[in-house]
């Protein structure tokens, strides 16, 4: 069916309000190239019916956005994705709808009288008075802009001056009341819903805005629709107590993207887009080997070990400027943040493009439409991409196996991976000029150790003193992995 215009044209810059006309459809056409890159997984951004085209403005929950082709192409996503082994995870909005969400939209049109005005939180004086205002007049938005200079909190400001309370006081977002029963009940039904349709589990948004008895009901349910359904929450800073077994698998791991980006980019870091993302702003900063070192050896043990194997370890997101405009467009800094993510423990995550090196500043440049010429793909970076997930997948101690940082000198680090039957080394080289690592025995027992060619990378060089200790020497702004054991 074709689509309703106006589309913006593919390569046009993107904008917050335009569509270029990308569906469900288009991805299962290009599942053999996701396929051939080493894929087991797609996390997709909203697809259900919304008036945005990022899709955080829900309309209606269960319906897929026709512009994407509707119901009937997740099906076909789910079942050509599923036929090659990949699975499918959908993001949950619960804690805010889009204005057209129509129970909202219920409660506009009929005030108080409407058997939805519970589902949100309404002032009902505002509600007898004039109205609920979803359009704000210029003084509505001139008097909430005036509030928050005054620091009245975020959602206040819409409650008094809209009527009801908007996800960061942004009108098109109503906050949903999950604590009334009839509400929860639609969330939690149609997320069993589209588990039972044949998605593999969520992601979901804002979650910790949520309380945490939600999320323990719906792991219970989701739990029960599939035991092995993955469910991982976005929350951008440490928090143990929302993984400790009864709400989230796993949380959106941005505090090891920030330090991969203050690592691996160091004096290629570009600050003013850095300056762009407010968790960014506060933590990125260059970072030697030694304090990188400290840092990875916090976050893989920041959580208890089966958490750490979940985590969804990623280089940048829709909510960030691409990972390699951050650094500066430095190639080897993203060669080195990929070595890095497909090597430790965790669930590795590629924002679509990052293996061809797109670029883009903060939202919505960061969402460019992937160029299918591939003549504007950098080749290079796409075969690493791959070899570091062949690398991965081809070795159960890179994915299972604990994990130990045992150097860390000048620009450089190393840590292991290790099981019963093998071991792993990685090292990494942030800096210019090449450098020298010295493992003590005691820190790796194999002696069998051998490097794995990486393209791009030149192989480490390893020698072994008389009391068993390594000493490797890795060039400048490049990495290594050294591997023993069966398959090595």
């Amino acid at each position: 069916m074709p689509k309703p215009g106006p589309l913006e044209p593919w390569d046009a810059p993107p904008t917050h309000s335009g569509f270029k006309g990308g569906d469900l459809l288009g991805i299962a056409e290009r599942l053999d190239y996701l396929a051939d890159l080493g894929i087991t997984a797609l996390y997709l951004t909203p697809i259900f019916s919304s008036a945005s085209n990022h899709r955080y403005h829900t309309f209606d929950y269960f319906q897929v956005d026709p512009l994407l082709g509707g119901d009937a192409a997740l099906r076909e996503l789910l079942d050509e994705s599923h036929a090659r082994g990949i699975k499918v995870v959908l993001d949950g909005v619960f804690n805010h709808s889009g204005r057209g969400f129509w129970p909202f939209h219920h409660v506009v049109e009929n005030g108080a009288s409407s058997p939805y005005v519970d589902w949100f939180y309404v002032d009902r004086v505002a509600l007898a008075g004039r109205g609920l205002r979803p359009y704000p007049s210029a003084d509505d938005s001139r008097r909430m802009a005036e509030d928050h200079q005054l620091g009245v909190n975020r959602g206040e400001a819409s409650q008094r001056h809209l009527g009801y309370t908007a996800w960061w006081d942004l009108p098109a977002l109503p906050k949903l009341n999950t604590n009334n029963p009839h509400m929860r009940e639609h969330l939690m039904t149609a997320a069993e819903h589209w588990l039972r349709f044949g998605i593999d589990g969520w992601r979901l948004d804002v979650a910790e805005e949520i309380d945490a008895g939600f999320w323990r009901e719906f792991r219970t349910r989701m739990r029960a629709v599939n035991p092995e359904a993955y469910i991982v929450a976005e929350i951008w800073r440490e928090k143990p107590q929302w993984v400790s077994g009864d709400t989230f698998d796993a949380l959106m791991n941005y505090p090891l993207t920030e330090a991969l980006l203050s690592f691996t980019a160091a004096r290629q870091l570009d600050m003013e887009v850095v300056a762009t993302q407010h968790e960014y702003r506060e933590f990125v900063r260059p970072m030697d080997g030694p304090a990188f070192a400290t840092r990875l050896d916090h976050l893989m043990h920041a959580y208890r070990p089966q958490v750490i194997d979940a985590q969804l370890n990623l280089l940048g997101s829709h909510d960030t400027a691409r990972f390699l405009t951050l650094a500066g467009g430095d190639i080897a800094s993203i060669h080195l943040a990929l070595l890095a993510i497909m090597t430790l423990p965790g669930a590795p995550c590629v924002y679509y493009g990052d293996e061809i090196g797109m670029e883009g500043r903060h939202d919505p440049d960061c969402r460019r439409a992937f160029p299918w010429d591939e003549s504007r793909w950098d080749v290079e970076l796409r075969d690493f991409t791959r070899a570091a997930i062949k690398l991965r997948r081809s070795h159960d101690v890179l994915r299972h196996g604990a994990y130990k940082t045992i150097a860390a000198a000048g620009s450089a680090v190393a840590f292991g991976r290790f099981t019963s039957e093998a071991t792993a080394v990685v090292m990494l080289n942030a800096g210019d000029e090449p450098a020298r690592l010295d493992i003590h025995a005691d820190q790796v027992v194999a002696d069998d150790l051998r490097p794995v060619t990486l393209p791009g990378f030149a192989p480490p060089r390893v020698a072994r003193a008389d009391d068993g200790a390594l000493m490797i020497n890795i060039g400048g702004r490049s990495g290594g992995v050294l591997l023993a054991g069966p398959g090595a």
